[in-house]
């Protein structure tokens, strides 16, 4: 089934704008509504950090659920790149896939802020303290603690992405993929999430920072903390997709040729594996 640049463009930006609507809205509800039981001192009603990694393991799942069909959900440039550098997926299409992620990413964002405003106004006036809803910050000042660490949870993803796809090495991926990588972004979470905020994906962390610039926020970082969440993730994603292939991809993909004349085919990208 062939779809038009315009249907893979508004897929992957309905997609993204729903991965953030649920991402970032769970992260505006545990900062917004923070608060303590009395019964247990110190303990937060909301959720807190818990939330966070299950609320956007669910918002990719969601956004899986939308676009899969039409554009694949990549709702990631860094996933659209790595596709692309493995062959996997034209680099023609790239510009339209990028395009959908970040507007999608920045509509999401509007929209959350929408939805909250009146709260958000009354827990931060100023917006002086508040743009991490949107975005992420480095646990350590500086480049490379958190560029190392979106390097890492962004290969882990790309890998792992590979793998639950790959239907040589996981049979059984096209039938529950979704939930798998929902898992995946839930474990980089609960894993990784601390250094940077665990953005691994360029449009998720770029677009909704820019909407927080547009709309009066004061600390939305400065050009390191802009970086490290689109250089890193990019740059993990080829690391991730290169090392899956070298190691398992196409040894699996020989082996399979040599006992049946045929290629392995990737279900989650409908392309034929490198």
């Amino acid at each position: 089934m062939k779809f038009t640049a315009a249907q893979e463009f508004a897929a992957e930006l309905l997609g993204t704008m729903v991965l953030i609507l649920f991402g970032a809205g769970v992260v505006a509800m545990v900062v917004l509504f923070a608060g303590t039981s009395p019964a247990i001192p110190g303990q937060i009603v909301n959720g807190g950090y818990t939330n966070i990694t299950f609320g956007w393991g669910f918002a990719v799942l969601m956004g899986i659920f939308v676009s899969g069909g039409i554009s694949g959900a990549h709702l990631n440039p860094a996933v659209s790149i790595a596709l692309a550098a493995t062959g996997r997926f034209p680099w023609a299409k790239l510009p339209h896939y990028v395009a959908g992620q970040f507007i999608g990413a920045f509509l999401g964002a509007a929209i959350v802020f929408a939805v909250y405003h009146a709260k958000w106004i009354q827990f931060d006036p100023g917006l002086t303290h508040t743009a991490g809803v949107f975005s992420t910050f480095p646990a350590v000042p500086g480049f490379w603690p958190g560029f190392v660490d979106q390097v890492v949870g962004t290969a882990l993803l790309m890998g792992l992405i590979l793998a639950i796809g790959d239907k040589l090495n996981n049979p059984a991926g096209a039938a529950w993929g979704a939930l798998a990588v929902a898992f995946v972004v839930m474990a980089i979470g609960m894993s990784f999430g601390a250094m940077n905020g665990y953005a691994i994906n360029p449009a998720r962390d770029a677009g909704p920072r820019i909407f927080a610039v547009l709309a009066g926020f004061k600390n939305t970082g400065d050009l390191s903390v802009w970086l490290v969440p689109v250089i890193g993730p990019v740059v993990g994603a080829l690391v991730g997709a290169f090392i899956y292939d070298f190691v398992i991809g196409k040894p699996l993909s020989r082996v399979n040729m040599a006992a049946t004349g045929e290629r392995g085919v990737d279900p989650a990208f409908n392309l034929e594996a490198k």
